[in-house]
C-alpha cells in the first residue's frame, strides 16, 4: 500500500448547491446586489440598519418601519452578564475571533428552546445577535486591555455605538458614517466559506446560533476574513521601506503573494474595494497617515507587473483596502476581522433563515456533497488485514 496519496480538492468551485434571493455577484462586470439593490446604491443612500432590515426582510422599509426596527435593535445591544463574567476569566492574549466564536454558543444558553425553528423565532433571534456582536468584540478589546466595559449607548447608531464601547468617547459624524459605509459594504457576499459553512450547518437543523458559530471559525481563516489584518501586518512592515517598487517587484519575483491582491470572483474590479479605497484616501489626508500612500504604490507597481504578464484579472480585494481604513479609525489590527463580522453577521442571519426554511420536494434540504474516492481499493471486500507482526 503507499505511503502518501495525493488528493485534489475543487473547493466547489463552479458547482451550484442552492438557490437564493439574498444576494448576486457577477465577478466579469464587478456587480453586487443585494435583494435586488445595487450595492452602490445603498453605500451612496442607505444606512447600515437599513441594509440589515433589507437583508432579513427582504425589502426596504418604510420610515415608520425602520424607525421601529433600529428601536428594537437598540434595546437588544446588551449583553447577559454571565457571559462578560466567562470572558474575564479567559486568557487576555486569546485571538479575539476565537473570543466571539465561543461567545455566540454562550448566549444561547439563555434559550429556553434554542432549537425552535419557526421564521419569527428565527428572525427575532438574527436581530439579536446583530445587536449583541459589537457589544461583544467592544467588551473583550476592554477587558483584555484592563479598562471597564462600557454600557451602549442608546442615542448612539450601530457604528458610532461600537466605536463609543471599543474607545470611550463618541466619533465625529464622519467617522462614523464611514465605519457605517464600510459595515454596507462587508454586509454579505453569497456563498463565501462562512455563509457557505452557516448554511451547511443548519441545513442539519442545528440552531441559528450554531451556524453563526461555524460562520465566524470560517471567517478567521487568513483567506477569507483574516486577511485584513495580513494586508495590515504587510503595511505596516513597508512603513519606513524606501523603495516600495523594489520590494513589491522582488515579492513577486520569489512567487510570493501581495496580500489583498486577487479575488475568486472578481475580474473586472470588486466594487466595495472602490468605496474603501477614496475612503481611505480621505482619511490618510485627514490624519497624515502614510498607509493610503503605501497602499498606492503597491497597487500601482503590482498592476504593472502583473500586466506586463497578461495577469490582467488581478487586482485589489476589499481586504486591501479595508486594511488601512480601520487602522486610521483607531482600530486595533486584530479587530478588523471580528468588524468584518459585525457586518457580516447580517448576511449569515438572512442565509440561514432562507436556508432554515428551503425544502427539497417537500423535504429539508440537508447538505450532503459527493467525494471522489481516491485511496486504496482492494475490491468490495477491503484490503485484508494484516497482524500488526506481520506488518511492514
Amino acid at each position: 500500500m503507499s505511503e502518501e496519496i495525493r488528493v485534489k480538492n475543487t473547493g466547489l468551485r463552479g458547482v451550484t448547491v442552492a438557490d437564493s434571493a439574498v444576494s448576486f455577484i457577477d465577478g466579469e462586470k464587478g456587480v453586487l446586489i443585494y435583494r435586488g439593490y445595487r450595492i452602490e446604491d445603498l453605500a451612496d443612500r442607505s444606512t447600515f440598519m437599513e441594509t440589515v432590515y433589507l437583508l432579513l426582510f427582504g425589502i426596504l422599509p418604510s420610515i415608520e418601519h425602520l424607525e421601529a426596527f433600529t428601536q428594537q435593535v437598540k434595546g437588544l445591544r446588551q449583553v447577559p452578564e454571565y457571559v462578560f463574567e466567562s470572558m474575564r476569566h479567559w486568557p487576555k492574549n486569546a485571538r479575539p475571533m476565537d473570543v466571539l466564536q465561543a461567545c455566540v454558543p454562550l448566549l444561547s444558553m439563555k434559550e429556553t428552546h434554542s432549537d425552535a425553528m419557526d421564521r419569527p423565532t428565527c428572525i427575532n433571534r438574527s436581530i439579536a445577535l446583530i445587536a449583541q456582536m459589537p457589544t461583544l468584540v467592544a467588551a473583550w478589546h476592554r477587558i483584555r486591555t484592563n479598562q471597564p466595559i462600557l454600557a451602549p449607548d442608546p442615542s448612539l447608531d450601530h457604528a458610532a455605538n461600537f466605536l463609543w464601547m471599543l474607545q470611550g468617547k463618541k466619533p465625529d459624524a464622519a467617522t462614523a458614517r464611514d465605519l457605517d459605509v464600510c459595515l454596507i459594504l462587508h454586509a454579505d457576499h453569497t456563498f463565501n466559506a462562512s455563509t457557505f459553512a452557516a448554511r451547511e450547518v443548519v441545513s442539519t437543523r442545528a440552531s441559528l446560533y450554531a451556524g453563526v458559530s461555524a460562520a465566524l471559525g470560517a471567517l478567521s481563516g487568513s483567506l477569507h476574513g483574516g486577511a485584513n489584518a495580513k494586508v495590515m501586518e504587510m503595511l505596516l512592515k513597508l512603513e519606513n521601506e524606501p523603495d516600495i517598487e523594489g520590494w513589491v517587484t522582488a515579492q513577486l519575483q520569489r512567487g510570493e503573494v501581495i496580500m489583498g491582491m486577487g479575488h475568486a470572483i472578481y475580474k473586472t474590479g470588486d466594487p466595495r474595494a472602490v468605496y474603501l479605497k477614496k475612503m481611505g484616501q480621505r482619511l490618510g489626508e485627514q490624519t497624515g497617515g502614510k498607509w493610503a500612500a503605501i497602499s498606492q504604490k503597491i497597487e500601482e507597481t503590482a498592476l504593472a507587473i502583473f500586466a506586463s504578464q497578461g495577469k490582467t484579472t488581478i487586482l485589489p480585494n476589499v481586504d486591501f483596502n479595508s486594511a488601512p481604513v480601520y487602522y486610521l479609525m483607531g482600530i486595533p489590527m486584530d479587530l478588523m476581522t471580528p468588524i468584518f463580522a459585525i457586518s457580516r453577521v447580517a448576511g449569515w442571519c438572512a442565509h440561514i433563515i432562507e436556508e432554515q426554511f428551503a425544502d427539497v420536494q417537500g423535504k429539508p434540504a440537508l447538505y450532503r456533497p459527493q467525494a471522489q474516492y481516491v485511496g486504496e481499493y482492494c475490491g468490495l471486500m477491503g484490503c485484508e488485514y494484516s497482524p500488526m507482526d506481520k506488518r511492514k
